[in-house]
């Protein structure tokens, strides 16, 4: 955005024509036992020369890496239009439409975004993003509880990511909500249907379905699926959106499709940097559309007959009372949103399907070339995306350890989060890698297993 500056005479101009004698007058009203005084701890200001220079040197300081890791968040390219167009000031600055007759734009984006997911997904209808993949997720499992009226449980295969299974025991343990988890099969790293005969005779308000899973395998979703729906249980998908260019949307699952669609659309134009930001899709049928959170956009005409956008359903706290809000969540990510609708725009269908093939392309021949190194094997016998699970003759940290100092970083050691598959390697390939790429990995892989360490 533009930086504006603010002359001395602009700022006497500005105080005069509201009729304050100075800036701080503006803030009389807080009291002086709360105002900070003078900022002790702040360093002094730098010129512009010098805090470029300061930047690219902290810059420098994380290192340049390849990247092979995956896990949730994942390294894409990124069309150079995307966040030059997302990054004008028209974009840039809007938020939210409270105002939503004087919103349109906005509005606009978001009614395209929605149209975008529900058709990527195979569902009804989409609102306008959450946090993230894992806070939108927790949300589903509320949806479900709701809707289903008498149980109050939901059933989540270990195969979901471990991070978003953490965050929704941490959003609804407090509601009484009991969060069941189905352990995985040790061959194909899949839940498979019989693992779910034992909750046969249980009620369950929904069962949640990752596809990919964390382990990158495929799972069997058109099982898992009529499964839930043979138990009068809500089918809840877990997806990549990438992987859904290529694969059977959720809406298609099984003989009635999933119930409800969340998953992280990072992967649609976001960057990785430092842990964030991301954001939440989350797609239903349409009989669930009022127990979804968050705000969905409508196109209608006006008494003129010109064509307009409008805040269909906001049912959040801020519109309503709290206690009847399907979520207290405050906020979508808009910014994020903005980048992910032109990028799917500059993309289109058919350029996401390349992306995606060439990722499950690059993932088959890295994992055959490392198939060749003594003692390494694919921990599951599965089909897989973009994500393979390996199997290491040593500590998967020392392999790792030695990538990393010649700037790779391998993969995602597994043994923190299943202690149970001891030396395993969770490694990912995208679209942005090369051959050369792949043969660095492989070079570099098999010297940190033949050290002695």
């Amino acid at each position: 955005m533009p930086f504006i500056p603010h002359t001395e005479e602009d700022i006497e101009a500005m105080l005069a024509s509201i009729g304050a004698e100075s800036i701080d007058e503006l803030f009389d009203e807080i009291p002086a036992d709360l105002r900070t005084g003078t900022l002790t701890r702040v360093p002094p200001g730098m010129s512009e020369m010098e805090i470029t220079r300061l930047m690219s040197e902290r810059a420098q300081e994380d290192g340049f890496y390849l990247n092979f890791i995956g896990a949730g968040a994942y390294e894409h390219h990124i069309p150079a239009a995307v966040w030059q167009i997302t990054t004008r000031g028209e974009y840039y600055s809007s938020y939210t439409p409270y105002q939503a007759e004087a919103s349109q734009g906005t509005l606009q984006l978001l009614y395209e975004y929605q149209t975008m997911m529900a058709s990527l997904t195979g569902m009804d209808v989409s609102n306008a993003s959450l946090y993230d993949g894992a806070s939108a997720l927790a949300e589903a499992a509320l949806m479900a509880v709701r809707q289903h009226r008498t149980s109050r449980r939901i059933l989540i295969p270990q195969t979901v990511h471990p991070i978003y299974r953490s965050v929704v025991r941490a959003i609804v343990k407090n509601q009484a909500i009991e969060v069941v988890e189905i352990p995985y099969d040790q061959a194909s790293g899949q839940t498979l249907p019989e693992q779910l005969d034992q909750y046969g005779q249980e009620e369950f308000a929904a069962l949640v379905i990752p596809q990919p899973n964390f382990f990158g395998v495929l799972e069997q979703v058109d099982a898992l699926t009529d499964w839930a729906h043979s138990k009068q249980s809500l089918a809840i998908a877990v997806v990549n959106p990438t992987a859904l260019a290529m694969l059977t949307p959720p809406g298609e699952w099984g003989k009635q499709g999933a119930d409800i669609a969340v998953g992280e659309g990072q992967p649609l134009g976001i960057p990785l940097s430092s842990g964030g930001p991301y954001f939440g899709f989350m797609a239903c049928k349409q009989q669930l559309i009022r127990q979804m959170p968050g705000r969905i956009i409508g196109r209608t005409t006006d008494l003129n007959n010109q064509e307009g956008f409008v805040l269909t359903l906001q049912a959040r706290e801020q519109h309503i009372r709290r206690s009847k809000a399907t979520s207290n969540i405050c906020t979508n990510q808009g910014l994020m949103v903005t980048a992910a609708t032109i990028y799917m725009s500059l993309v289109g269908p058919e350029g996401l399907y390349r992306i995606a093939a060439q990722s499950h392309e690059n993932t088959l021949s890295l994992v055959e070339k490392l198939e060749k190194l003594p003692g390494v094997e694919k921990t599951f016998n599965a089909p897989f995306f973009h994500e393979a699970v390996l199997s290491l003759p040593k500590p998967a940290a020392q392999v790792l350890d030695s990538m990393k100092a010649q700037g790779v970083l391998g993969g995602l050691r597994l043994e923190e989060h299943y202690p149970e598959l001891g030396n395993t390697l969770l490694v990912c390939v995208t679209e942005t890698k090369t051959a050369d790429d792949l043969d660095k990995y492989v070079e570099l892989f098999g010297q940190a297993l033949a050290t002695n360490a």
